[in-house]
């Protein structure tokens, strides 16, 4: 490895510095050398020896040292993996482990093609070049690992090859093998127990780090999956309301009538196009206030009224979409009253180093259990699944540490609130 290449390249230039420093004493003794200067060398002489014999007899620290590159490596490892075993990923996986063993190339694998390759004849082996080692394909059946000391077992196609010898290591994601993870050597004697725990230990963090990217997506497929039946759940309710609304607008008042028609189109065009990806608050915020014109349209100004305070920053902030606009409807579904004005607010704040976005209403509010039973079971129908499908939706973007809370008073009103750190948001600001 790196690092006993390194420590033997230490050594030989300090016991070189002894040599050097002891000719140079020998000398001394048979020349005019001053007193002071003799003095000097044999003290030299003496720090050299003391810090060659602790370098030699210290295998803590060498050990130490050793750990802290393999762990080093395997972050950078990981950090290349994130998002899955790209080809990008896998080339870059293999560039960086390459130097860190005595191996000619490094490969990995799917099941058909190579995905990533370092080393020796890396001009053959491009990403996308089909698999062609028999004991490859054999591993990506059986996903037994293999130590091959020939170039007749690893099944190489070419017998001049300098590839003597080879480690293969399945990847393996549950039960199902995904691909391999290969280093090549020039001979057996280069496999020792090192490479072989080394080989297996990086193996076993690929297909670790593959799992958690495969749970990743699927959770956000779930999490897309709720939200459509989410959609389909709610939009019938608001779809036949705004419908009649329109419909008793086009005899009283023509013109309100069309334009609420062209705003309904883009509303329902802008839902289906922003159904699975993130979107600017902006735009979100948009989409509920055309939602909530249809609402006034049905209630009229004197029972609906909405506000809308959010820092120039925070509108910048790329939001799942169907975020807000759930909450909003919940608040006119379930917190108006039979008589008074609802006012529902949406504020958007900067509080270092956390973001936080709430929407707030002076409606009728909840009891403790009511509010206890809907945010730990999602259960019941349209605010239940709503404020469930968000919460889960928030996290799946902004990870574990996005919070999303509720606080409700019977008679006053509700408050829900997002609590995102900056820095895990990250991701979702534009540049």
């Amino acid at each position: 490895m790196a690092a006993l290449r390194r420590r033997a390249t230490v050594i030989v230039v300090l016991i070189a510095a002894c040599l050097a420093v002891g000719a140079t004493l020998v000398w001394g003794l048979f020349s005019s050398m001053p007193i002071a200067l003799q003095v000097v060398l044999g003290l030299l002489f003496t720090m050299v020896v003391v810090l060659l014999i602790h370098y030699i007899l210290d295998p803590e620290s060498s050990s130490a040292r050793q750990s802290a590159e393999v762990l080093d490596l395997a972050d950078k490892t990981l950090e290349c993996a994130h998002e899955g075993l790209t080809p990008e990923a896998s080339q870059k996986i293999c560039e960086l482990l390459l130097p860190a063993t005595p191996a000619l190339a490094v490969a990995l694998t799917d099941r058909e093609v190579i995905l990533g390759y370092a080393g020796y004849n890396m001009e053959n082996n491009r990403a996308g070049t089909p698999i062609r080692t028999t004991a490859t394909l054999q591993t990506l059946i059986d996903g037994i690992p293999r130590i091959l000391n020939s170039t007749k077992d690893i099944g190489l196609p070419d017998s001049s090859s300098r590839i003597g010898a080879a480690i293969i290591q399945p990847l393996v994601v549950g039960h199902k093998i995904c691909g391999t993870m290969k280093f090549y050597y020039q001979g057996a004697g280069k496999i020792n127990e090192t490479q072989k725990v080394l080989t297996k230990g990086f193996a076993e963090l690929l297909s670790t780090q593959m799992a958690a990217a495969a749970l990743e997506e699927q959770t956000m497929l779930a999490t897309s999956m709720e939200l459509k039946a989410l959609q389909a759940q709610i939009n019938p309710h608001f779809l036949f309301n705004t419908i009649n609304t329109i419909a008793s607008l086009i005899r009283t008042d023509p013109d309100k009538a069309r334009n609420l028609l062209r705003e309904f189109a883009v509303f329902y065009r802008s839902m289906l196009e922003d159904a699975e990806d993130l979107i600017e608050l902006d735009r979100e915020i948009k989409q509920v206030e055309r939602y909530f014109m249809f609402e006034v349209a049905r209630f009229g100004e004197e029972r609906l009224e909405l506000k809308v305070d959010i820092d120039d920053e925070v509108y910048a902030m790329m939001v799942p979409s169907f975020m807000i606009q759930p909450l909003v409807e919940n608040s006119v579904r379930h917190a108006l009253a039979a008589e008074g004005k609802l006012t529902v607010v949406i504020e958007g704040r900067i509080r270092e180093p956390n973001i936080v976005i709430s929407v707030r209403d002076d409606g009728i509010g909840m009891s403790e259990e009511t509010m206890a039973s809907m945010m730990e079971k999602g259960s019941g129908t349209g605010m239940g699944i709503a404020m469930k499908n968000v919460k889960e939706r928030m996290r799946a973007y902004y990870g574990p540490d996005a919070r999303m809370e509720v606080e409700s008073q019977l008679g006053v009103g509700t408050v829900v609130s997002f609590t995102l750190d900056k820095k895990s948001a990250s991701s979702g600001w534009l540049s």
